[in-house]
């Protein structure tokens, strides 16, 4: 198997039902192989079940930065809050 395996906007033709089905086969072999999944997507419940979260932002015009979220660690500091 592969070490890393990039899906880019594989969801973004599935309704929400098959997407929380795709969802949950990336989580299944995610946990029963060695491979990480990249997944490049710009739908809201593929995103809301990742790790982690990549993205880009422009702070100044012109300007680009790059922005990790751990969605683990950003909910538990929602929860001690």
């Amino acid at each position: 198997p592969a070490p890393v395996c990039v899906l880019d906007e594989v969801d973004a033709p599935l309704d929400d039902a098959n997407v929380d089905r795709f969802c949950s086969l990336l989580e299944d072999l995610g946990h029963s192989s060695d491979t990480r999944f990249l997944v490049v997507t710009h739908h809201r419940m593929t995103m809301a079940r990742m790790d982690r979260l990549y993205g880009v932002t422009m702070a100044d015009r012109g300007v680009s930065q790059l922005v990790s979220v751990d969605l683990r660690e950003a909910e538990a500091l929602r929860e001690s809050a």
